[in-house]
């Protein structure tokens, strides 16, 4: 076996050095009330965006807790979503100007993303347009939140094979997305919460042997070229984190901490075999949501699963992808055990 070279040597000694130095200047990290935090953020940026854990009860609660507090709509403009179809932002633009929008209409705008999948068919998607569409019934027009609906726009009726439906998708989501903020947020002077899955939110690049380290996701698309600096947070529902820091599972929920300098970002983000890549290098705070095993998952409604047209149409639509190799369980499978379909 050949022995390792004198200056790859270093390097290692090096590497190792920096990142102990590192630990030992990590301070432990604060709980601050969320709420609080995020409008200050809005402070020194003019994007600042949340992850959204697919699903996720606690972090849906959060969300509209957020929205609905005062001092939102007096800093904030725009909310840029995941989960809904730019062909559809004339109707939801009308609907939380307060118009009569039919509910046949307004579900076009999750139902018809370019996901195959039912995750925006969950209730906590609905319920943020309609909490909008409540808080803005009790503002001025001119100080009204607008939605931005960030997923591209695909006529569905145009999509019958999965080359159908990736020839839309090879343009970028995040890609309109970014288009999408430039143009309608940036580009007038506003503000704007950003609700994205997570992996759209990260700076890092975490597969291994990467050619470049950072990553391709909303906010690396935004802060790599200096379109805009974005404040970021990551609703961290898997992981115990007394795993990072030991007294994090006794604090109050929920609770935002600060990740650049403290115990909580030197934590590691990633596992083995990936990239090691820390938590401040991905968000630049952590919400507390509770302990794992408080976190619970939203259901789709009984009475969308007795409609045979909806579930005709998902299963139509999830049969257009391939599953993922070895994967135990398909989508449509998820579909028929959500529903209760034998």
């Amino acid at each position: 076996m050949r022995g390792i070279s004198t200056s790859a040597l270093a390097v290692c000694v090096a590497v190792v050095a920096a990142a102990a130095l590192h630990a030992q200047s990590a301070t432990p990290a604060k709980p601050i009330e969320p709420i609080a935090a995020i409008i200050q953020a809005f402070q020194t940026h003019s994007l600042v965006a949340i992850g959204d854990p697919h699903g996720n009860e606690q972090a849906a609660a959060f969300r509209l807790k957020l929205i609905r507090d005062r001092r939102f709509a007096a800093t904030v403009n725009d909310i840029v979503v995941e989960f809904g179809s730019a062909r559809y932002q004339d109707v939801v633009d009308r609907f939380e100007r307060g118009e009569d929008v039919s509910a046949d209409s307004l579900r076009h705008v999750w139902q018809d993303t370019t996901q195959v999948e039912f995750d925006w068919d969950l209730p906590p998607y609905e319920e943020l347009f309609r909490a909008v569409r409540a808080v803005n019934m009790s503002l001025p027009q001119d100080r009204r939140l607008r939605v931005l609906l960030g997923d591209p726009p695909i006529d569905w009726t145009t999509i019958h094979t999965g080359r159908d439906l990736m020839s839309v998708m090879e343009a970028g989501r995040d890609e309109h997305a970014v288009r999408v903020i430039q143009t309608e947020v940036l580009a007038k002077g506003r503000k704007a919460l950003i609700i994205y899955g997570d992996q759209h939110l990260i700076r890092r690049n975490a597969i291994p042997n990467a050619p470049q380290p950072w990553a391709r996701g909303l906010v690396a698309q935004l802060e790599r070229p200096g379109i805009a600096t974005v404040f970021t947070v990551h609703p961290e529902t898997r992981r115990d984190w007394n795993t990072w820091q030991t007294d994090a599972s006794a604090w109050p929920v929920p609770s935002l901490a600060l990740t650049k300098g403290t115990t909580l970002g030197n934590g590691l983000f990633t596992a083995a075999p990936q990239r090691e890549v820390r938590v401040e290098d991905q968000f630049d705070a952590l919400l507390y949501l509770g302990p794992p095993s408080a976190m619970t998952k939203a259901k789709l409604a009984p009475m969308l699963c007795a409609d045979r047209q909806y579930v005709d149409m998902r299963m139509s639509r999830l049969a257009l992808v391939a599953p993922p190799p070895g994967a135990p369980i398909t989508p449509a499978d998820l579909l028929k055990v959500e529903c209760g379909i034998k």
